[in-house]
């Protein structure tokens, strides 16, 4: 068969875009850069600060760090880490503590130093070229133009032709149609985010029991899941396994009663516990967990690859989602980089890596979504952390 035409432009003259400045289409650029690679990014929100950014990260040793590392960044992120915020706390629903697991501290070789997500965002930005980063660019549409190129269209107007172009769009990906046409599928478990602000007295029993890290107070089915951030604020995710329609049922422009609706299928807890789901003092989120197929994979195509949750979407029960962005990010630059004369040969190195990488931490992260949620929980939540 013969070579695309593409294959063999270097990669240092090539038009590379990149979908989505996420944590991993940024990491892809930083490292890029660092080696004299030029690539624009597209992204859809209109600034960095237009949404919230969700919440802590504990970013692990062996991928996210060694991204950071590869970037030129780990120093500023162990400055902007939250030491000691990964200690780990399970309970039952009385709030009868069953594991008890401090930080681990910064120089452990074992830490997972903690970080807010928009606090790792904003450093990613900060480390790419001005300009490089195209806001309020929406892709509407992408067209294969042959040779490994493709046409891409915003709702800004906006047009762009990319040598390389790489998905790292997130869940919904506008890319990953172009080589696979598996589709993110509901878990079945849906995450009510809350939030309770500092220095509200009414909440002191709450975050005592939180502790000084993440709590996790899980049954078969339902669970409560907190953060107690170092100002003193809390950070509750609520998880229900419910259809999606019990959850579109719901109200939430009347936020009490839509609260109190899920608080009753919690009838019985800590008083502490329910009130993460009362209490808090904005607007919260709903987030139904989706994932893609465990073995999710494609078959090599020119000019075109993924990065992040458009490769490999997953639930967050074994913390690897960001984790594995970063790391894909690097690796896909290293490739390239590897590969300068021959942009399929990178292309192909990256993808034969990842996918295997990618299966065993999705099938890692099923097994223990079905401990918290389980019918042993919260006692095979108590077995993983005492293993590890």
């Amino acid at each position: 068969m013969a070579r695309p035409l593409n294959a063999a432009k270097p990669l240092s003259t090539s038009r590379i875009a990149i979908i989505g400045a996420g944590l991993g289409g940024l990491t892809l650029a930083r490292i890029l850069h660092r080696h004299g690679v030029p690539a624009t990014l597209y992204e859809a929100e209109m600034s960095p600060d237009v949404r919230a950014q969700g919440g802590l990260l504990d970013i692990h040793g062996d991928n996210g760090q060694v991204a950071l590392k590869a970037a030129g960044l780990h120093d500023q992120f162990l400055a902007l880490a939250l030491p000691g915020e990964d200690a780990k706390r399970v309970t039952d629903r009385h709030g009868n503590i069953l594991i008890d697991r401090p930080g681990k501290g910064p120089a452990s070789p074992a830490a997972r130093p903690e970080i807010a997500r928009g606090d790792l965002r904003r450093l990613l930005i900060g480390a790419v070229p001005a300009g490089a980063i195209r806001w309020g660019c929406k892709l509407t549409c992408v067209t294969p133009l042959g040779d490994g190129q493709h046409r891409l269209c915003f709702s800004n107007g906006a047009r762009a032709t990319a040598d390389l172009l790489i998905g790292a769009d997130g869940a919904w990906s506008r890319i990953r149609p172009l080589l696979s046409s598996a589709m993110p599928a509901y878990t079945g478990t849906t995450f009510i985010e809350t939030h309770l602000s500092a220095g509200r007295v009414r909440h002191a029993a709450c975050a005592q029991l939180i502790g000084g890290g993440t709590l996790m107070a899980v049954e078969p089915g339902k669970g409560i899941l907190a953060h107690r951030h170092a100002n003193g604020a809390v950070q509750a995710y609520i998880a229900l396994n419910q259809p999606q329609a019990w959850f579109d049922a719901l109200d939430f422009t009347r936020q009490a009663v839509a609260l109190d609706r899920i608080a009753r299928e919690f009838e019985g807890w800590a008083p502490a516990l329910r009130s993460l789901i009362t209490d808090g003092d904005r607007e919260p989120v709903v987030r139904p967990l989706h994932a893609l197929p465990i073995d999710h994979h494609w078959a090599r195509k020119p000019g075109v690859t993924l990065v992040g949750d458009a490769a490999h979407l997953m639930s967050p029960f074994a913390g690897e989602g960001a984790n594995l962005a970063l790391f894909d990010g690097a690796r896909l630059a290293s490739a390239l980089c590897a590969h300068s004369g021959d942009i399929e040969a990178g292309l192909a190195e990256y993808e034969q890596a990842l996918f295997p990488r990618s299966a065993a931490v999705a099938a890692l992260t099923a097994r223990n979504h079905q401990r918290f949620f389980g019918e042993h929980a919260p006692w095979s939540v108590v077995e993983l952390f005492a293993a590890h």
